[in-house]
């Protein structure tokens, strides 16, 4: 089997493999396409959380951008993890240079252990200039409180954050309804022109981790096989719900989903 498209994922390292690039990474070649990656920053963690964030510097994230994307020119791109304000701005120089369309932004803001992985600046800096230059952005809940200043305890609250982020200047919204304490999940994806509510049977698990940034690589796999944004996200709630259903169930905290779930590997190895 060939990979369908190439995806560059602009995201931080996680030692633990089940969130960031190595979760990117994972997801993206599970379904079927070829990943690329520009490294924000090199995270020591576990399932049980943080122990330590080492930054790199602005010009080299920018240089594994430009000089891959020249190569071979990215169909999609993923962002994550973005630490400070000159990342942020250094990524949006790269992005002006390489002129990739469809791109899906992941705001990631807080570990899933608590640890805040963004400062104040920066927030300031994403909501001004980098959510208006990318397709989606897919916020979970305590991200889209962060982004829109408001409190969400419901659907229609998480509508309403919506609506305040198209305002900010996204195309498209997908916030994420994993943390309202109920029974059935419920995803809004937005644009000026339709809001659709994803329902599905929440499963009850610690093991989440890595949730965030499997799905947004796995819209951006969709999506730049020539799906609509819309079908893209309805198939990466599928995805992501079929790994975290299939977890594997490791270590002693928030563990790692199944990220080879779609994967059936019939060639045997002598």
């Amino acid at each position: 089997m060939k990979p369908k498209s190439k995806i560059l994922i602009i995201a931080g390292s996680d030692s633990s493999g089940g969130a960031g690039i190595q979760a990117d990474i994972k997801t993206v070649t599970a379904l079927g396409s070829y990943a690329m990656t520009a490294i924000t920053a090199v995270t020591s963690q576990n399932t049980t959380g943080v122990k330590s964030i080492i930054p790199l510097r602005p010009i080299e994230i920018s240089k594994q951008i430009e000089f891959t994307s020249k190569d071979i020119k990215p169909d999609a791109i993923k962002i994550g993890m973005l630490h400070s304000a000159d990342v942020i701005n250094a990524v949006l120089k790269s992005l002006n240079k390489i002129k990739v369309k469809k791109i899906i932004l992941d705001p990631v803001m807080v570990a899933k252990g608590g640890t805040k992985l963004i400062d104040n600046n920066s927030i300031k800096i994403l909501k001004t200039r980098l959510i208006k230059k990318v397709s989606l952005i897919t916020p979970n809940i305590p991200e889209a409180e962060i982004l829109t200043q408001t409190k969400i305890y419901s659907t229609n609250d998480m509508i309403f954050a919506a609506k305040i982020l198209i305002q900010l200047g996204a195309k498209n919204v997908l916030i994420k309804g994993g943390h309202l304490k109920s029974q059935i999940m419920q995803d809004i994806f937005m644009n000026k022109n339709e809001i659709s509510i994803f329902k599905n049977k929440k499963i009850n698990t610690k093991n989440t981790h890595g949730t965030g940034c499997t799905l947004s690589s796995a819209i951006a796999t969709n999506y730049s096989c020539g799906k609509t944004l819309k079908k893209s996200c309805e198939m990466a709630i599928k995805y992501v719900n079929h790994s975290i259903g299939t977890g594997p169930r490791y270590g002693r905290g928030h563990g790692p989903i199944n990220h080879l779930s779609t994967l059936n590997i019939n060639k045997k190895f002598k």
